[in-house]
Formats: structure tokens, C-alpha cells, sequence
């Protein structure tokens, strides 16, 4: 019989719940919460009264769309950590609960391990591409940058990762300090498509080995638009676009310089992206470039898999389940997790 996985996904604002049936993706549903535009990033209390409100409804509309009862589910996988704590509740609490009302076992993904194997997820008249064994993923959201080399589904190494704050958080960052609202990764890039990327040039950090940094980059703009808005108090609205493209320009080159660093000392040509700054076209355009330049094989997600999503937390539990792990019913979950 099919191992029928399903994923429950609740680490931030979106509630999302999805079924995989021997890794074929038979739903994938997402609830998002637009309250938080207003205040210019997630406030944690309304997320986590919003997933309250949305789990019954999105795990109800996965089975429908899969055409599975919730009696045929051989294993329910949700998100532990890391994220926003009440978020995460919810959706380990909705997990527990349904795992013991059909008892069947309960298995607990980590949400970056998630990003990093949405890549494995097949799916109906979607040709199957998937790195090979060793692989390098560059993770890049909002509260991770990293560069993991990935070894089996199971085995992780983090082989560089920020020292202080994540490119998204970059992005959305300079974005509300720009006045161009939230979330600002999605505005930069459109932006930028209208710009010159070439037309300034923002501080980059000398980070030794393959860490990142991109507190520096955020001071460098702050600055910069300082001083020239008193020049001109129209600067920011007359060159908006190419600040956005130069901006964006610089931060894709400190990931990319890391990168390429990182394939030279493994010697691993197998490249993948993930998590949700992978959907930024700037980023998904310089890395196919250098993968044909450097004869790289190179694996973007769909842009329906690089925001969170219960499509990768079901792939990754389906991974742990058929490895045998199981998680008691008394885990809770954690804001952090030290490791994958």
C-alpha cells in the first residue's frame, strides 16, 4: 500500500496543508493572512488567531482536493520549528490531535529541511528533475541564509550561513526603509526590472570563509539615501528603480560570490535554491548564468514551492517516515532549532 503523507505547515503566516502519496503531490492548499501589510511585517499574535481560524477549513479542502479520506492517511508530518512560536502551536496542536484520533504516527519536519527537499516533490505531468547526491542548496528567506550541502534527504551540513540578519530581512528591511512596503522582496524586484543595476554601489562585507553578512549593506543604503535626500528631496522617488536594482544587484552578488566559492571547495556541481527570497527573478537569473558558465546543473523551484508551503513539510516527513523516525506526543515546538 501507498504511504499517504500529510503535511501541516503553520511557522509564519501562512496556514497551509498538503498530501503526498509515495512522494506524488496529490493537494497542496495555502490560507494567507493580508492583515499584516498594514503594519509592515507579521504581527505573531494575529497570525497565530488566523491559523486558529484557517486549520480545519485548508486541512479539510487538502483531503478534498486528494481525494483521500483522513481514515486512508498512514502518517501525519508537521512543521516543529523554527518560526514564530503561537503560529507553530496551532499547527502541532491540530497534528497531535488528528494523529491520535486515527492513531497513526505523528512525525515532526524541520521547516528549512522542508525548503532545501521541495525540489523531491513530484508531481502529475511535471517531468521529474531532481539534483543528485551530494547537492549544494543556497536556503534564502527572510530569517535564513545559508549554504547547506546536502548529502542524503536526512543528512545535512551547513557549510556557511549570515552572522547577523537574512537576506530577506535585508529586503524587507530597506524596502519599508524606502517607504515601498511590506513584504519588500516581492516590490525590490519589480522594481528593479525598470532600473539600472550598475548605477550605485552599496558596501559588501569581507566576510572570511563562506558565512554571510548583510548588516553592513543595510547601513550603507540608510546612509546613502540620507545624504542625497538632502541634496534633493526628490531623489528617492526620481531613482527609485535604480536604487532598487543596484540594491538588489549587491546582495545577489554576496550570495553568489559565497556560492561559487563553496562549489570550488567541494567540487560539487549539483546547485539548488530554496526558500522564499529563491523566487526573486534577479537571483534565479545570475544563478542559471553561472551555472552554464561553470557547467553546473542548476535546480530552481516552481514558484508555487518557494513560499512556505505543507507540500515540503509532507515530502520531508515522508523522507522520515519511511527512515522509521516517529515523534512522541508530548514534543512541543520550538522557535529555533540548533540544527537540521
Amino acid at each position: 500500500m501507498a504511504d499517504i503523507i500529510l503535511g501541516i505547515e503553520s511557522s509564519c503566516d501562512d496556514t497551509s496543508a498538503a498530501v503526498i502519496s509515495d512522494g506524488w503531490l496529490l493537494s497542496n492548499v495555502i490560507a494567507s493572512q493580508d492583515v499584516h501589510r498594514q503594519y509592515g511585517g507579521v504581527v505573531p499574535e494575529l497570525a497565530s488567531r488566523a491559523h486558529e481560524l484557517n486549520i480545519v477549513p485548508v486541512v479539510s479542502e487538502a483531503l478534498s482536493r486528494a481525494g483521500v479520506r483522513k481514515e486512508d492517511l498512514t502518517a501525519i508530518a508537521f512543521t516543529r520549528g523554527p518560526g514564530l512560536l503561537g503560529s507553530l502551536l496551532v499547527g502541532t496542536s491540530f497534528a497531535k490531535t488528528m494523529a491520535v484520533s486515527l492513531g497513526i504516527p505523528l512525525v515532526m519536519v524541520n521547516h528549512l529541511q522542508g525548503h532545501i527537499l521541495a525540489g523531491f516533490v513530484k508531481q502529475k505531468d511535471v517531468p521529474v528533475r531532481q539534483p543528485s547526491f551530494p547537492f549544494l542548496c543556497l536556503l534564502v528567506s527572510g530569517g535564513n541564509s545559508q549554504i547547506v550541502k546536502v548529502n542524503s534527504p536526512l543528512d545535512f551540513e551547513i557549510l556557511g550561513q549570515t552572522i547577523d540578519d537574512a537576506v530577506g530581512e535585508a529586503f524587507d528591511k530597506c524596502s519599508k526603509m524606502m517607504g515601498l512596503g511590506y513584504p519588500g522582496g516581492p516590490i525590490i524586484d519589480r522594481l528593479a526590472k525598470e532600473g539600472d543595476e550598475n548605477r550605485f554601489q552599496f558596501a559588501k562585507p569581507n566576510i572570511p570563509g563562506l558565512d554571510y553578512s548583510f548588516s553592513g549593506i543595510k547601513t550603507s543604503l540608510l546612509y546613502f539615501v540620507r545624504d542625497e535626500i538632502a541634496k534633493d528631496p526628490e531623489f528617492m522617488e526620481k531613482n527609485k528603480a535604480d536604487i532598487c536594482a543596484s540594491f538588489q544587484k549587491a546582495l545577489i552578488d554576496i550570495l553568489m560570490n559565497k556560492l561559487i566559492k563553496a562549489a570550488k571547495q567541494t567540487g560539487i556541481t549539483q546547485i539548488a535554491i530554496g526558500g522564499g527570497v529563491s523566487a526573486n527573478s534577479g537571483l534565479r537569473d545570475r544563478i542559471t548564468q553561472e551555472g552554464r558558465k561553470r557547467g553546473w546543473e542548476t535546480y530552481l523551484p516552481e514558484f508555487k514551492f518557494t513560499t512556505d508551503n505543507a507540500a515540503m513539510i509532507a515530502i520531508a516527513g515522508y523522507f522520515h517516515y519511511r527512515a522509521g523516525e516517529r515523534c512522541p506526543l508530548d514534543i512541543a515546538p520550538v522557535s529555533r532549532m540548533a540544527d537540521f
